[in-house]
């Protein structure tokens, strides 16, 4: 028998309100899908559809009519698990305008391909307990909400923190930064930075500077995206490696992006699956920076835990020894129960913990 999709929205509510750049946010609504194959019942394939407000592509108002259309279409194919071309029907059913859609669809495919055990890549994080090193997000606040940010991660094993500056008074960011670097040398604690855009033309090459004295791994997206001219300029000259990652969003077509890395040469790339359109897109992405020689790592984008167990799996394929941005899935008061647990700075999946997963009949085929 056919596959069958459908589809529920689920509204993640912060237990703390996450500021940054773009403004704080104390809830975000991601849309779960299911697929099923009537012929073997009680196995389903689960993806999140997440949009992220303010950022993706597919931020807008009729997204649920959209991704509606999309559920139709992939209902009136009539799929069986296999076989079919993944890539090919991710690029013949899905708009390449929804990104959020395509990894969301593709994640629940990828599950229910591999039995629909939440298992979609089988690597030693998804099978032997082998955990992904990760950074401690470090969200805008005050001063002194900052720092005991900082405090809480150290606390909990966390050996890089990465810091959202950009909307308090810079000068009191660079405290929090000279701060740590009293207690820790380089050696001891790797320090990010995350501007999303907030710099200018005028001051990014002066703060740059500045944030230099504190020995920092990188800064992301130090300007806002689309000023290619001064990306590649500040990419060049800065002091702080600089990471691209706004940049990266709406450039879904292979010679494009290639063109865009070759253009700015970041040390970095940073890739965040829901943003980019998938997996697929994403090892796009991690074969031209590979090509090109530049860095990258992996983040999650303020997913659930249905998203995130997908994305760290995925993550965890590649070996990468940099540490990963996947550490969301605590941030939430209802988030769904896991196998994944955060422990001394890294990401686990315990086999032994079960999920709390919705109904397969979230909703009648639409």
């Amino acid at each position: 028998m056919p596959l069958k999709i459908v589809y529920k929205p689920h509204t993640l509510h912060f237990r703390k309100e996450a500021g940054t750049s773009r403004g704080v946010l104390t809830q975000k609504t991601s849309w779960i899908v299911v697929i099923t194959d009537s012929e073997k019942p009680g196995v389903a394939g689960y993806g999140e559809c997440g949009p992220l407000p303010g950022l993706s592509v597919d931020d807008i108002p009729d997204f649920e009519a959209q991704l509606a259309d999309v559920c139709s279409i992939f209902n009136e194919l009539d799929l069986d698990v296999f076989p079919f071309n993944l890539s090919i029907i991710l690029e013949q059913l899905i708009p390449e305008n929804l990104p959020s859609i395509r990894a969301g669809i593709e994640m629940a495919l990828l599950d229910i391909m591999n039995g629909g055990q939440r298992m979609l890549f089988k690597n030693g994080f998804s099978g032997n307990d082998e955990g992904i090193l990760m950074n401690g997000l470090i969200w805008m606040g005050s001063y002194e909400n900052m720092l005991t940010q900082v405090e809480e991660k150290l606390s909990q094993g966390f050996t890089t923190l990465k810091m959202k500056v950009g909307a308090i008074d810079f000068e009191q960011e660079c405290r929090i930064l000279e701060a740590v670097r009293q207690r820790f040398d380089k050696n001891t604690i790797t320090l990010r930075v995350d501007a999303n855009g907030a710099f200018t033309a005028q001051n990014a090459k002066e703060r740059l500077e500045r944030l230099s004295e504190f020995d920092l791994h990188s800064i992301e997206q130090p300007v806002k995206a689309g000023q290619h001219e001064l990306m590649a300029d500040l990419c060049a000259s800065s002091p702080v490696p600089v990471a691209l990652d706004e940049e990266l969003i709406g450039v879904p077509n292979y010679r494009d992006k290639f063109a865009l890395l070759k253009k700015l040469a970041p040390p970095f790339v940073i890739l965040k699956p829901t943003l980019l359109g998938g997996f697929t897109a994403t090892s796009e992405w991690i074969e031209i920076a590979n090509r090109l020689h530049i860095g990258w790592w992996i983040t999650s984008a303020l997913e659930s835990n249905i998203g995130l167990n997908a994305i760290a799996q995925y993550t965890a394929s590649f070996n990468n020894p940099l540490p990963q941005g996947l550490g969301t899935g605590q941030l939430y008061t209802n988030n769904f129960d896991s196998p994944l647990t955060v422990e001394n700075g890294h990401l686990y999946y315990r086999k032994e913990i079960a999920w709390q997963l919705p109904g397969h009949a979230l909703a009648e085929p639409v």
